[in-house]
């Protein structure tokens, strides 16, 4: 009886969790979206009314462009979780080599890197490689990554390490950029948390992470954040090797 009340006790919370992310990701399409095009219509609106100049147009089209990029982000992200969420999604393990994940993130941010000056490294066993979902996975480092390169300071490291525990492999992404308060780790993957820039004004939605920790929920795994102010950021994958 008491197992059974467990389980139930267990589905219960996995169903509110599912109705809170959705939810969060619902106020956020729509608060963006609001914030966006009202922005856009107001400044169109302000320009025929000659109540604006053109010179202030075009400064504050900077600001547009990275609020529509953030809501590109936003979109994205939110249609890569939707294709998890309806038809008969299923896992496809391939054989994934994680020296192929360091030169799938090395080649992808190549231009930030370099923009930034900032050096990515490999740790570990290039011959190491895993059984799992090839898209979920290039998302969960995608968006791990970038926000390793988005809160790192021009000319630091950035790693990716590799360990392998018999059946487990643990993936971490490495850097030493500006870190996350301890306040702030407990409500990491919940909506209250605030949204910091990145080293050179980057700006997002706080959307990826908890996207990333459900999609490695999919792939039977568990994800952990240590981070210190200043002292940079180590986000871990603990995946199985293999997965059916």
């Amino acid at each position: 009886m008491n197992d059974f009340i467990n389980e139930l006790q267990l589905k219960i919370e996995r169903l509110e969790n599912e109705i809170n992310f959705k939810n969060g990701l619902i106020s956020i399409l729509s608060h963006d979206s609001k914030e966006l095009f009202g922005t856009f219509v107001w400044l169109t609106e302000e320009l025929e009314q000659n109540t604006l100049s053109e010179e202030d147009f075009f400064k504050l089209l900077t600001q547009v462009k990275r609020d529509a990029q953030k809501n590109l982000q936003t979109i994205q992200d939110s249609v890569a979780w939707l294709k998890t969420q309806y038809g008969e999604f299923k896992i496809k393990p391939v054989k994934i080599m994680v020296m192929d994940l360091f030169h799938y993130l090395e080649e992808k941010y190549a231009a930030r890197l370099k923009e930034k000056n900032i050096n990515f490294y490999f740790k570990g066993d290039q011959n190491a490689f895993l059984t799992s979902d090839r898209m979920l996975l290039e998302y969960v480092f995608d968006k791990i990554f970038d926000n390793a390169v988005k809160y790192s300071l021009p000319g630091q490291d950035i790693y990716l390490q590799e360990i392998t525990e018999g059946d487990q492999i643990v993936l971490s992404i490495i850097d030493s950029g500006t870190g996350i308060n301890e306040k702030y780790l407990p409500g990491i993957y919940t909506y209250g948390n605030p949204i910091f820039l990145g080293t050179a004004g980057e700006k997002g939605v706080g959307l990826s992470l908890k996207i990333v920790k459900n999609f490695i929920s999919l792939l039977n795994g568990n994800i952990q954040i240590i981070s210190a102010e200043n002292k940079g950021t180590t986000v871990s994958l603990f995946l199985r090797k293999i997965i059916e």
